[in-house]
């Protein structure tokens, strides 16, 4: 979606091989993104080690400065990312480190520290996978997205926040689910990969086609004047209609009427619903829906 509305940006002026690339790097700013999201996370757990440090080097340490818990420093999902190869490189190819606000970190550790959540977790001393993952899901979700200066820090960085936010939310749920699991080196598994290229293929060969199904089904709307991602997300979902043959056409309609809602204007959910789901009782009708590849179709 992102990558079809810079090209429509564009005026569909791109070179051959051009759409590809711009899909690859908008993938790459999503991997940047959420490699950053995850070290943050370790960066504001071993702060305890540096805050129990620098409170034991006062001048007249309390019993308090001396005895400062630190076991989320250890937590032991933090230090099997840490040594996870593929993180350790994406960390380094993207320079991460060089993105991190110290102070920052420290004032969310800091309300970490002083959170019942986090004073419940280190009273026990025993530790257990679901309460270290239980921890780190506490600070992402309650101490980072909340923080209007966490925000503001990931808006000045990565532009592409607003755009990728939902999506961030959903992989750091998936992380914290099966870390083990994770490969920071592909956002996407080769068949995931495979569907976006063809999917983008389809939208930008069939693109007349799909505009000749679309724009009678407008009736009194101007399809100048509608929202341009609205005009988006139909030609995806006709295509997904008419040549993904393992995407069922309720889940395709379903999905476009969430990305519509999600990311156009406060109507475009019931008018993307209303055209496609319009669409797809034509095709039956016609007995157009036979989920051929693009490639192979003369539709």
């Amino acid at each position: 979606m992102q990558t079809l509305y810079s090209i429509e940006s564009m005026n569909n002026e791109t070179k051959p091989g051009e759409p590809i690339k711009i899909l690859q790097k908008n993938l790459e700013h999503s991997r940047q993104l959420f490699t950053y999201l995850v070290y943050f996370i370790t960066e504001v757990a071993r702060y305890a080690e540096l805050d129990a440090a620098q409170k034991a080097h006062k001048h007249l340490p309390t019993h308090g400065d001396l005895n400062i818990n630190t076991k989320i420093s250890g937590n032991e999902l933090v230090w099997n990312v840490l040594a996870d190869d593929s993180f350790k490189k994406a960390v380094g190819e993207y320079k991460i480190a060089s993105l991190i606000d110290t102070e920052l970190i420290k004032r969310i550790y800091q309300a970490l520290a002083e959170s019942e959540e986090y004073k419940t977790y280190i009273s026990i001393q025993a530790r257990d996978k679901k309460s270290e993952k239980k921890m780190l899901e506490f600070i992402f979700s309650t101490l980072m997205l909340p923080n209007e200066d966490f925000i503001n820090h990931i808006e000045e960085n990565f532009i592409h926040w607003d755009d990728d936010a939902d999506m961030m939310v959903t992989l750091m749920d998936n992380f914290f689910q099966k870390p083990s699991a994770f490969n920071f080196g592909e956002m996407l598994t080769k068949e995931k990969w495979d569907f976006a290229k063809d999917l983008l293929n389809c939208v930008l060969d069939k693109k007349e086609y799909c505009l000749e199904i679309i724009k009678p089904k407008l009736k009194n709307w101007d399809a100048d004047r509608i929202a341009a991602l609205d005009m988006i997300l139909m030609q995806m979902g006709v295509c997904e209609l008419l040549y993904f043959e393992t995407i069922p056409p309720k889940v395709s309609i379903n999905e476009y009427i969430d990305l519509a809602k999600e990311y156009s204007t406060p109507q475009s959910g019931h008018f993307v619903n209303g055209i496609l789901d319009n669409i797809h009782k034509e095709l039956i009708s016609e007995n157009k829906i036979h989920k051929k590849n693009f490639r192979n179709s003369t539709l």
